[in-house]
């Protein structure tokens, strides 16, 4: 006898590859790569990597390196449950099936690096410039993606929710760095 519970994950799980399907033929359709909002995305995600690699302090890469890959993580997980909760999307990917790539992988992670290695090489407060950091990605930065259509909010999404998410981010990430520097000065021979 066919279990009910499986049969009906089975069917879920085709809907969502629908789903996908879908928004797959309307990016070819629409030739959304031909676009200037594809473009602006695509400066967004080469742009920052490229000054993040004149800018990075290269005497302490791995470190910042790490932090902004924490970053990257968790701020990825967080934009996929948003969207995959019908919480906001993008309806100009580079990628329909990583519709959050500029962002997640470059633009967000590497604003929050330089912000980061700004606080530690002049002593300043960490958790002041990153709420500050934060207040201006989501109350300034977002509006301007949703405003020129780069980003699309649905429901009761608002920019108080995405500076939540900005908040939960910068701590995890922080504290999953200091974990490690602590554990690599608790072990390191020296």
């Amino acid at each position: 006898m066919p279990d009910k519970r499986l049969e009906q994950f089975d069917h879920i799980v085709r809907m969502g590859k629908e789903g996908q399907k879908a928004l797959n033929k309307h990016w070819l359709d629409f030739e959304l790569y031909t676009s200037f909002e594809y473009w602006l995305m695509a400066s967004l995600l080469i742009g920052p990597l490229i000054y993040l690699f004149f800018k990075i302090d290269k005497n302490k890469i791995f470190f910042f390196g790490f932090y902004g890959y924490s970053i990257h993580v968790i701020f990825g997980y967080i934009d996929l449950f948003s969207k995959n909760s019908g919480y906001l999307n993008y309806p100009f990917p580079l990628i329909p099936m990583l519709p959050g790539l500029t962002l997640d992988s470059s633009f967000v992670p590497v604003t929050f690096m330089l912000v980061y290695q700004w606080t530690i090489n002049r002593e300043k407060n960490y958790y002041l410039y990153m709420i500050i950091t934060s207040a201006v990605m989501a109350f300034i930065f977002k509006p301007v993606l949703v405003a020129i259509g780069l980003i699309r909010l649905y429901g009761n999404t608002n920019y108080i929710y995405l500076f939540a998410g900005y908040l939960i981010v910068i701590t995890i990430a922080k504290f999953i760095t200091s974990v490690f520097l602590w554990t690599e000065a608790k072990y390191k021979k020296g």
